[in-house]
């Protein structure tokens, strides 16, 4: 599909030493209509070796004038996203008008008109090498520059940037010049946007949304501004350059790719983080984590910056690690790293067990297509744990002082992994470097295996690594109960071995979850396990317990029945939604949808809705304030089958509640009608009622869901030739792939599953990277856990002109069908 080329790494070495780029001055009008809108950028750089020639990154709808040191140059010169430049002069500067296409995929200037009210919204994703379709420029992270941005709207719109920004006549707004920042943080947002404000410790603050969701943002402001106050007192107490920008604004867009985006001063964060429906805690922590994440970009990635994309995890890796540590810390939200066992943690687990595993410092990455594959659960989840462990190892003030002389030395500039290590080793007097090899330069999960007293540890890749961890002995109190008899610290060395204690009726090694290690208990711990894992008194203990059980279902080493026992044992009685929330996706996705074999499949839903009814049951008299009672309330719905209990959703849908609440909000009215649909127990008058009474985009997506999910094969035709024939947006293509693949329908979605093969890689060449990722990740029958559909995902993958995005999607969900394959036949024996 793309008429760009993609950057290596020896032509960004080779641009970087060519030039110094000094000021850019960029003027945006958006009000030439909903296709495309004018961009003038003006650069001034200088070239070390005059006579020189290079290039200009700019992807535009019509490239209308470059000019270069007063010089006008064809604009046919234009090849795959590059302007060539010949004859450089010491100090130049160059002009380049365009017009410029909006994205609908969230690539670029996406644009989005809100159902709800017909109002058009803007904003800019320029990351990773999507800059160039908003503006020109020498789009590479260590080709800095000062940039001074201009932007004529429609007079009733509101413009944020990157700075200070001002009205100065209608419709004409202009934005303080910014610090040296590289060229995909740059950052516009605009529309007729309802604005929270407020400042704190000097800084001037704001929060922004679409219209439609002003009262919501209204009502969740209190809490977004607090987390942002307390990120802010937490980051000035540890760092010693304070916020290095002029203001902080965060704006929630809609359709946005990403959980959110870290440009300096104007943060972007999609919209669903201004909740419309009620949500558990956990969500209420994603968010909050998600804000103090982006504000630790302002300081690992937006004061400093990687030089270039294999030291990413000095972007990513930091502000994962900050953002769980800092929340934990600094907010309400105190079990965040229980959240990080249970939920994200597993991300980097299953990432680093695939075959597209890479080190979470690669040696090199070769280019921009390579770089972004690589924004995965090694880079943020893998990569904060691998950082937990180097705090536990050097000690906290030693790690800070460390980061501290690294912000020192290179603010404002670009660095490397090398310039990281050598800060801490000096700070700290340890051997870092050592340390790094092990730890950021190889791939794979250890495992620590206890056996007749001693820990087996073994490595899949590059030798085991030395760990920091802690060993927690558990014994019966004489009621019956378990309780913690003591919590022994264990260095366990790369290449040592390790004797612990099992004389306690449990014992569970990295019972803290301090070090990213996959554990596997004594037969006696087990059997502890299985009778009592509800009982073990720590919430974190338990999610490492059932992280345990986790691996051994992917691993082959639990069949999916006893999982479910497991779940029906225990977790009616958990307290803690993390675990709840947790276990319950991962049963229902993975063990129900993929792993158990068809013929079982009734029987092990009908587990899981009993669970949840029990959760119901045992909320019902409670004050419920994490929102157990609203995860069982939907895991009751989505594991609701049968026509007695589809009346039974009908009639909640009808009273607009659940027995005893939750009432049914706009997202669990939706999650609830999906689910008739699939059963065959609703249709297009219940969809279409739905959507008039709600005319929104959260509606949009319901309604796209719901008719996918309809078990006819026109509904099902009409969704496929929307999903990968049409020009739908990434979210409306994300909900049509989620409504179209239904385990109750394998028999009707027989034919499809081998087209999906097919079709996929023209459809999403077509479509671009980022629904490429829908197609390929999204949009993958996983259900389909059979020996066939491996036989054609392998077919499909020998194809050498899939993407780059194609293929690291569909490498991944392979790997998963085949765990899920293996399960069924460990389930069938």
């Amino acid at each position: 599909m793309s008429d760009t080329s993609v950057l290596t790494r020896a032509e960004a070495v080779e641009r970087h030493r060519l030039l110094d780029v000094r000021t850019v001055r960029l003027d945006l009008d958006l009000t030439r209509g909903r296709e495309v809108f004018g961009s003038t950028t003006v650069i001034r750089f200088g070239c070390t070796t005059p006579g020189a020639g290079t290039y200009v990154d700019v992807k535009p709808a019509a490239l209308r004038r470059v000019v270069l040191n007063g010089r006008e140059l064809d604009v046919a010169a234009l090849r795959a996203g590059r302007f060539p430049l010949t004859g450089l002069a010491a100090d130049n500067e160059l002009t380049v008008e365009a017009d410029m296409a909006y994205s609908h995929t969230g690539e670029g200037m996406h644009r989005f008109t809100d159902p709800a009210d017909g109002e058009d919204y803007v904003y800019t994703q320029s990351f990773l090498d999507d800059g160039p379709r908003v503006f020109a420029s020498f789009d590479q992270p260590d080709l800095k520059a000062r940039y001074t941005v201009s932007v004529t709207a429609p007079r009733q719109w509101t413009v944020v940037g990157n700075g200070v920004g001002r009205q100065v006549t209608p419709g004409r707004w202009e934005f303080a010049p910014t610090p040296a920042i590289s060229s995909y943080l740059v950052s516009v947002v605009a529309g007729p946007l309802h604005s929270v404000r407020a400042e704190h410790d000097g800084i001037p603050l704001g929060l922004h949304c679409r219209r439609s969701l002003a009262a919501h943002l209204d009502a969740d402001a209190p809490e977004l501004l607090e987390v942002t106050r307390q990120g802010f007192d937490h980051y000035h107490r540890v760092f010693r350059h304070r916020y290095p920008f002029d203001s902080y604004d965060q704006c929630f867009v809609p359709e946005f790719n990403a959980g959110a985006m870290e440009n300096p001063g104007c943060v972007t964060l999609r919209d669903e983080f201004v909740f419309r429906s009620a949500v558990d805690d956990t969500r209420r922590e994603e968010r909050a984590l998600v804000v103090v994440h982006e504000m630790a970009h302002m300081w690992f990635g937006d004061l400093v910056t990687m030089k270039w994309w294999d030291d990413l995890w000095l972007n990513e890796s930091f502000a994962e690690y900050m953002a769980y540590s800092v929340t934990a810390s600094s907010t309400r939200f105190t079990s965040a790293w229980t959240g990080f066992a249970a939920n994200r943690k597993t991300w980097g687990y299953d990432a680093d067990q695939r075959p597209s595993t890479h080190p979470v410092a690669p040696g090199t990455v070769d280019d921009t297509a390579q770089a972004l594959q690589n924004f995965d659960g090694i880079s943020y989840a893998k990569g904060a744990a691998a950082l937990r462990q180097l705090v536990a190892w050097l000690g906290e003030e030693a790690f800070l002082a460390g980061v501290n002389d690294y912000f020192d030395e290179h603010a404002f500039g670009n660095a490397t992994l090398d310039d990281l290590l050598r800060a801490l080793a000096a700070t700290s007097g340890r051997d870092v470097h050592g340390w790094a090899e092990r730890w950021l330069r190889t791939t794979g999960v250890d495992t620590l295996r206890l056996t007749d007293g001693r820990i087996e540890h073994t490595s899949a890749d590059g030798g085991p690594r030395p760990h920091q961890l802690t060993v927690g002995h558990y014994r019966r109190t004489p009621e019956g109960a378990l309780e913690l008899a003591d919590r022994v610290p264990l260095d366990l060395a790369a290449d040592g071995t390790a004797a612990v204690k099992t004389d306690a009726e449990l014992t569970l090694l990295n019972d803290t979850d301090l070090s990213f290690v996959k554990i596997r208990l004594d037969p006696g711990s087990w059997r502890t396990v299985r009778s009592s894992l509800g009982a073990v008194p720590e919430e974190l203990a338990r999610a490492v317990l059932w992280s345990a059980a986790r691996d051994q279902v992917r691993d082959g080493e639990l069949a999916p029945g006893e999982y479910l026992e497991l779940v029906a044992a225990h977790l009616p009685g958990e307290t803690s939604v993390h675990l709840v929330d947790a276990v319950l996706s991962f049963a229902r996705d993975f063990v129900v949808d993929c792993a158990v074999p068809p013929t079982a499949r009734p029987a092990a839903l009908a587990v899981l809705n009993e669970v949840c009814r029990t959760l119901l049951r045992r909320t019902e008299d409670e004050t419920d304030r994490t929102g157990l009672r609203l995860v069982a309330a939907r895991g009751v719905i989505g594991t609701a089958a049968g026509e007695a209990q589809a009346a039974e959703l009908r009639d909640w849908l009808a009273a607009g509640t659940v027995p005893g609440g939750p009432v049914l909000d706009p997202d669990l009215r939706w999650q609830l009608l999906l689910r008739l649909c699939v059963l065959g127990a609703a249709g297009e008058p219940e969809i279409a009622a739905e959507l008039a009474a709600d005319p929104s985009d959260t509606s949009e997506k319901g309604a796209a869901r719901c008719r996918a999910a309809l078990p006819d094969p026109g509904a099902k035709e009409a969704a496929w030739q929307a999903l990968f024939h049409g020009e739908l947006s990434n979210y409306l293509a994300a909900a049509t792939a989620r409504g179209l693949w239904q385990p109750e329908q394998a028999e009707l979605l027989d034919g499809l599953t081998a087209r999906y093969f097919e079709e996929l890689g023209s459809a999403a060449a077509r479509r671009g990277p980022a629904l490429a990722r829908v197609l390929a990740t999204t949009g993958f029958p996983a259900f389909a856990a059979t020996d066939r559909t491996v036989r054609a995902a392998e077919a499909c993958l020998a194809d050498p002109e899939l993407t780059a995005a194609t293929r690291r999607g569909l490498v991944d969900q392979l790997d998963t069908l085949r765990r899920a394959v293996r399960a069924r036949a460990r389930a069938e024996q």
